[in-house]
């Protein structure tokens, strides 16, 4: 009962005493209704026990603890190796682009003015009765002499063969090895081509196959090489592919030549291959003894110089031109596949 310090006779009438409010016994702290999957406050207080600890078997308890960050040294290391390898890529297919492309433009416009000025030279040359005079060659390093056909490859592979086998010859086109016999003479007419970029004149010379026909044009005579027969054409020849119309005056060789076969891949120190009799470079024979062969040699496998791609092609028609048809070409550059 509450205490009411009036006295009694100051009371109404019909008074009664007001019951004291009850005291609480307990506190029960205001708890916001949450999603007990998103406000970990919230599920540490449901977790609490009686003596406001937290077991620490608990996963949810455990979850209030933020994990210690992870090593990312690993991370760095791999992320580091990946732009480097990403950046080397990079170089590569620029260096790819410029040796393949680049390159390929540069030495066509070097080709196209040798061609040009081989032709100049061909048409200012003095003729005699009508007739021009015999077969000579100003050879310079680096100049045209020579053109030079492969129908097989397609009606429109030509390229201008120039004097000497330098990085510079070679960047014009075919380059002559100086010293080795000239088109139509006997002995070994050996020309070297790159066979990626720079023009890449002999990029397709392993599609060549044998009797194909290899035509040289010089100022006053066509020449016509066919390749020898394969290493594994030889022993059936005589009754399968030479008996073709294409294969007539080509043949497995004998004598000095003997073993000598149409394509065959060396190491580059093997330069024995343009000499003479190929692969006997301290073997002379007579002038009258000696076949006239053509040698192309190109690096192999493509964009490696670790071996050397040799064709070897033996002649077989000569063709003189004739100054009143001068647009007279001779039938085997129609022979394209």
């Amino acid at each position: 009962m509450s205490y009411d310090p009036r006295p009694a006779a100051g009371r109404p009438p019909g008074w009664r005493p007001r019951p004291a409010p009850e005291q609480p016994t307990a506190f029960l702290p205001k708890i916001d209704v949450l999603d007990p999957e998103t406000d970990t406050r919230l599920r540490y207080q449901e977790e609490e026990d009686d003596t406001g600890r937290i077991d620490s078997d608990d996963t949810i308890g455990d979850s209030l603890e933020s994990p210690p960050p992870p090593k990312d040294t690993a991370r760095r290391v791999v992320r580091t190796f990946g732009e480097l390898f990403i950046t080397a890529g990079l170089v590569i297919l620029l260096f790819v682009g410029y040796e393949v492309y680049w390159t390929d433009l540069i030495s066509a416009g070097k080709q196209n003015q040798a061609t040009s000025s081989l032709n100049d030279k061909w048409k200012d040359q003095d003729t005699v009765g009508g007739q021009q005079r015999g077969t000579h060659y100003n050879l310079a390093e680096g100049q045209g002499f020579a053109k030079l056909y492969v129908p097989a490859l397609g009606a429109d592979y030509h390229f201008t063969i120039v004097e000497g086998t330098t990085d510079a010859d070679l960047d014009i086109g075919p380059g002559h090895y100086v010293g080795s016999a000239l088109p139509g003479q006997p002995g070994d007419f050996a020309v070297a081509g790159h066979r990626v970029g720079k023009g890449a004149p002999f990029n397709d010379l392993d599609l060549i196959s044998s009797c194909d026909a290899i035509v040289v044009e010089t100022e006053t005579d066509w020449f016509v090489y066919r390749m020898l027969p394969t290493t594994g054409e030889v022993a059936g020849w005589a009754a399968g592919k030479g008996t073709q119309p294409q294969c007539k005056g080509v043949a497995p060789l004998g004598g000095a030549y003997a073993g000598l076969v149409g394509q065959e891949t060396v190491l580059p120190s093997q330069g024995d291959v343009i000499a003479p009799v190929p692969h006997k470079a301290d073997l002379t024979l007579p002038a009258g003894q000696q076949v006239s062969l053509m040698t192309l040699t190109t690096c192999t496998p493509k964009f490696s110089a670790s071996h050397r791609l040799i064709l070897h092609a033996v002649l077989t028609n000569q063709y003189a031109k004739d100054p009143k048809q001068p647009d007279k070409v001779p039938p085997e550059l129609k022979e394209t596949d």
